[in-house]
């Protein structure tokens, strides 16, 4: 399998590509084509064309939760396919796999909404979709892992803004729709996570739990570890100095801080827009 960078907060030294608060990876494996999380802006399109990547042809579109920095992109994505039928292009519009609570609005009382833009509905008129809430395998060796269970305490998440009931209510926002993918490779379980709202270590253990296999070679993407309490960083570098990954890329929503703390008990990676990793 391999997996390209799109979005991430940062590029490779040497190599012109956009960057943004955002994430979005590319993921081919035996045929299939899988777009991770879209960004906020159209720079995965731009970014993937300055590749020599066509994302005309993709089996999958998978969010790993609604939040802007991970779905604004899908506002480009629909124009794509939109402006590749009227100049009839081959295009093959992908099934979409996400959570059925990742299209809620969600909002901050500073900023307003920062969930997606689109209603499933809306969606619906351009992409095939598949909500679920349990484990969807993609592939024979690619799993999405729907919600997650949360058992460590000291990952306990503080809501992110508010979501409102039926009546107008507002509910804190936990992001129950938070997941991630994992793609079994011969060495181990490769967990690629969005924001990691449901916490990495709960993320990991129900990965393990799902694919039957406890050896983790890599985990890349956002560790949503943003000037931590000092209870969760010391909690996850326990957990993860006892899990023993092959190696971490930690990336997107992990500080500075953070990835040195990281470092001291895994093989940390560097990370940027341009990253191409295979796994066998």
């Amino acid at each position: 399998m391999k997996l390209t960078v799109l979005v991430d907060n940062n590029t490779l030294i040497d190599r012109y590509f956009f960057a943004e608060p955002g994430l979005s990876f590319l993921l081919e494996d035996s045929g299939i084509r899988v777009l991770f999380d879209t960004g906020y802006s159209d720079i995965f399109l731009t970014n993937a064309r300055k590749m020599g990547l066509s994302l005309l042809d993709l089996d999958y579109l998978v969010l790993s939760h609604g939040h802007l920095d991970h779905t604004w992109g899908l506002e480009h994505l629909v124009r794509l396919f939109t402006e590749a039928g009227i100049e009839r292009l081959p295009s093959r519009p992908p099934v979409l796999i996400a959570h059925p609570l990742a299209f809620e609005s969600k909002k901050t009382e500073e900023i307003g909404e920062i969930g997606s833009l689109f209603t499933p509905k809306k969606l619906s008129e351009h992409f095939r979709l598949q909500l679920s809430s349990t484990p969807l395998w993609l592939s024979e060796k690619l799993v999405f892992l729907e919600e997650i269970p949360r058992k460590f305490t000291f990952e306990a998440e503080t809501a992110v803004g508010y979501v409102q009931d039926s009546e107008g209510n507002k509910i804190p926002d936990l992001l129950p729709d938070d997941t991630a993918l994992v793609y079994r490779a011969e060495a181990g379980l490769v967990i690629i996570t969005g924001c990691s709202h449901s916490g990495i270590c709960n993320i990991t253990e129900y990965a393990k739990e799902v694919c039957g296999d406890s050896r983790v070679l890599d985990i890349v993407g956002g560790f949503h570890l943003l000037e931590p309490s000092e209870e969760r960083m010391r909690g996850t570098l326990e957990y993860l100095k006892k899990l023993d990954p092959g190696c971490v890329h930690a990336c997107h929503c992990t500080d500075l801080n953070s990835k040195i703390e990281l470092s001291k008990v895994c093989r940390l990676k560097e990370v940027g827009v341009g990253l191409q990793i295979e796994y066998f």
